[in-house]
């Protein structure tokens, strides 16, 4: 399948270009979904990775060599993702951006007291990961990520191409209809690489004071903000 668009300008109207290419790339490849967005939004384009894996870095590494991929830097990540950024970095063609919040987290402590995660997680987010991201995306007209309908409940109705009104932005979903087989393929077959944890029962990769280990065959996420009804951060939402 090709699907092809003019290159937009500032005035044009994203949701037009949305609407026609959620239709058409539906049933298209992760990498036909990536090729057209690089090829519609040109440098106005990025990846977000949470680097649990580099599935969507390597896809989008093959099509676009030194494409920007933005890693939310929240100051309470587990080391084995700082590790993985770092090799990311020094594997694949790409310029990873480590994006921050405006607050170190002694001053977010300071400021707020310690223990936000705990007190009022939703805040913690949104000052850790929400705010920064946005920030971080002001220059680009778009971002590619690795979101997967089969992960929540919110997930399920994503599109592979998506108009994110509270941005003002295209959000592109290559990887939507993909299940955890299919991921789990594509690494095997790829030697792609892979953040550690998830050999250690950590299935889905956040914070490390808001992730616990998960039981075989218990939901993925259960172990996100256990027991606190939370299951999205903010960042995809």
């Amino acid at each position: 399948m090709t699907l092809t668009f003019e290159r937009p300008t500032a005035a044009l109207d994203l949701t037009d270009i949305v609407e026609s290419a959620a239709d058409a790339l539906e049933e298209a490849p992760a990498e036909e979904i990536v090729r057209w967005a690089i090829a519609t939004f040109g440098d106005r384009i990025c990846v977000t990775s949470s680097m649990k894996d580099a599935v969507l870095v390597d896809i989008a590494a093959k099509i676009r060599p030194g494409i920007d991929v933005l890693f939310v830097d929240t100051g309470y990540h587990f080391a084995e993702t700082i590790g993985t950024r770092d090799a990311v970095e020094a594997v694949y063609p790409v310029n990873v951006v480590n994006v921050t919040s405006s607050r170190t987290v002694a001053e977010q402590e300071r400021d707020l007291g310690p223990r936000l995660y705990g007190r009022n997680p939703d805040l913690c987010c949104h000052l850790r990961k929400v705010e920064p991201l946005n920030r971080a995306l002001e220059p680009y007209l778009a971002w590619i990520t690795g979101i997967r309908r089969e992960e929540t409940a919110h997930r399920r109705g994503a599109r592979v191409v998506e108009w994110n009104a509270s941005r003002g932005k295209v959000k592109v979903n290559p990887l939507a209809r993909w299940t955890h087989e299919q991921l789990g393929a594509y690494i095997e077959e790829n030697g792609i690489l892979v953040n550690p944890l998830q050999y250690d029962g950590y299935p889905s990769i956040g914070c490390e004071p808001c992730t616990q280990r998960v039981a075989p065959g218990d939901d993925p996420r259960s172990g996100r903000w256990a027991g606190t009804g939370k299951s999205e951060c903010g960042i995809n939402l």
